[in-house]
């Protein structure tokens, strides 16, 4: 396990991910009845920015570094959808100066209710040890140590029956797109209520665009695709963008989305080629 999310936290794909779960779980304090977070693949739930690690790589100065300094001023609409993710990140900030970076747990966390239930997990033992001090001692909160595809399997169906489960694996081994594959056909049938959002690296589009044309033939319920690129994606060896596949996402957060995306797109992107895909499928 050589994958640490430290050396990438806060990164343009952590601006993405966490600004769509915070959408998502705004969507689901709309109604009154508590509900539940699964994080699958959780890390560490906290990140130092000033650290070696992130130090080394510098991927969270283009990213939440270029979001919360733009070169150009933030529309209100926009403003608007990324304040509840910026209410995390200042949350752990209260100086108001960026020095650490909230993980999806603290993200989640952050955003939920008295009463709604987080559950985090991580396999790699130095991460969990990190994890169960960060969150584990939050009210309402659990952190587990399982591989994070037998975490989706046997942690579902929440009690709640109403939730959100994010799958953010590391992408360390080959086959982890099929995995995402299989990994949502089998948890949508034990939880067909739920929303599920997974993140993948886009490097090469050519086997992203298969596996979203594989969920939506499988899936039961409407499939959102959502992609940011910060670069053309010319060089397979490259991380040239990231995604989301969101299976049974809110009514609101295309919408939402159509909104946001072209403004990241401006913000976060590197060269020319920077652009996004949206869609929904039935």
């Amino acid at each position: 396990m050589n994958y640490r999310h430290v050396y990438h936290a806060g990164n343009f794909a952590d601006v993405l991910k966490h600004v769509v779960l915070s959408l998502v779980i705004g969507h689901l304090k709309a109604k009154p009845t508590p509900f539940r977070v699964i994080d699958t693949h959780a890390g560490t739930g906290i990140y130092d920015l000033g650290s070696d690690e992130a130090q080394r790589t510098g991927e969270w100065r283009e990213g939440i570094g270029r979001l919360l300094a733009p070169a150009q001023p933030v529309p209100d609409d926009v403003a608007e959808i990324l304040a509840p993710y910026l209410s995390a990140v200042w949350a752990l900030n209260p100086s108001g100066v960026l020095a650490r970076y909230p993980g999806s747990p603290l993200v989640a966390r952050h955003l939920m209710r008295t009463g709604d239930q987080l559950i985090a997990n991580e396999l790699h033992p130095d991460d969990f040890e990190q994890l169960r001090q960060n969150v584990g001692r939050l009210p309402d909160s659990k952190v587990l140590s399982l591989d994070g595809w037998m975490a989706l399997r046997s942690l579902l169906p929440p009690k709640e029956r109403r939730g959100v489960v994010l799958i953010d694996p590391p992408f360390e081994v080959a086959g982890e797109i099929d995995r995402i594959d299989r990994g949502l056909l089998e948890a949508q049938r034990r939880f067909e209520g739920g929303c599920f959002i997974a993140w993948y690296p886009v490097k090469d589009p050519t086997p992203i665009n298969s596996l979203h044309k594989s969920v939506t033939q499988s899936s039961r319920r409407d499939v959102l695709r959502a992609d940011l690129y910060i670069r053309d994606p010319l060089r397979a060896d490259m991380l040239n963008g990231c995604g989301l596949v969101v299976l049974n996402p809110p009514y609101t957060l295309n919408d939402k989305l159509n909104i946001l995306l072209p403004f990241l797109v401006e913000c976060l992107g590197q060269t020319v080629g920077a652009r996004f895909n949206l869609s929904v499928s039935s």
